[in-house]
């Protein structure tokens, strides 16, 4: 009987060992007219850009990286109010007195600070200018007549960071307002179900957009092959994997 209890603490210490937050990243790096854009690709939904002097955290979580050992934030933007995007303690350990908040009404309400922007809100905050997109579901529902991510409550964002346009989606499926994007440089755009896209809704929307890199995100156990497969002949259209699951 001890034998079995020391092999399953053996087992219970290598399994919160492997479920410890990431340290090391796969990174990126953009070249832009205001110099370098550096992509960290922390993982699932969450990103952070540095530009310009800047450090740009995007719907920073816990679970996919120790933020007590990442650099603190000048800007923050969260998509929405879930949990594997909003993670108050996360924000608190990169937060400062200087840094910037941009969300939607539900995330300020849960961390009671931060610049609402509305779905066609276009803002310049740290000197970049920021629009506010719609991210919403219309196939995926929990239950009939309640979409996963509701129309109106979450946001997608366009970064402008210097010559290039940045479209971080969030949770969204392949929306009719997204032939209004124009001029995408790069896209993140989400593939896993039943929440967001299937790899079909991923290169029905890319196509719409006409991203010069895309770069499918949150995508958990989904076959990034056939969307590599889905796209292999529309020119234009360079797909980067990365480990964001």
């Amino acid at each position: 009987m001890r034998t079995l209890t020391v092999f399953a603490a053996i087992l219970l210490i290598a399994g919160c060992a492997s479920a410890a937050p990431k340290t090391e990243f796969e990174k990126d790096v953009l070249p832009t007219s205001k110099g370098d854009l550096e992509i960290t690709f922390i993982g699932h939904g969450t990103l952070m850009f540095r530009f310009d002097g800047k450090v740009i955290h995007i719907d920073p979580v816990g679970q996919y990286a120790d933020y007590a050992k990442l650099p603190k934030a000048d800007l923050i933007l969260v998509t929405h109010e879930h949990g594997d995007h909003l993670d108050p303690a996360a924000i608190g350990k990169i937060a400062t007195e200087k840094t910037d908040f941009v969300l939607t009404q539900a995330c300020r309400e849960k961390l009671g600070k931060g610049e609402l922007m509305k779905n066609g809100d276009v803002r310049e905050v740290q000197g970049l200018k920021i629009e506010a997109v719609p991210a919403y579901n219309v196939l995926h529902e929990r239950s009939p007549g309640n979409p996963y991510h509701p129309k109106g409550a979450g946001n997608g964002y366009v970064i402008t960071l210097g010559n290039k346009r940045v479209y971080v989606a969030g949770d969204t499926e392949n929306i009719p307002e997204m032939s209004n994007l124009k001029d995408i440089d790069v896209a993140f755009l989400p593939m896993n179900l039943p929440y967001t896209m299937t790899p079909e809704m991923v290169a029905e929307a890319a196509k719409m957009i006409q991203p010069e890199i895309l770069y499918p995100y949150h995508f958990g156990n989904t076959d990034t092959s056939k969307l590599m497969a889905l796209l292999k002949d529309v020119p234009g259209i360079e797909i980067r994997i990365r480990q964001m699951q």
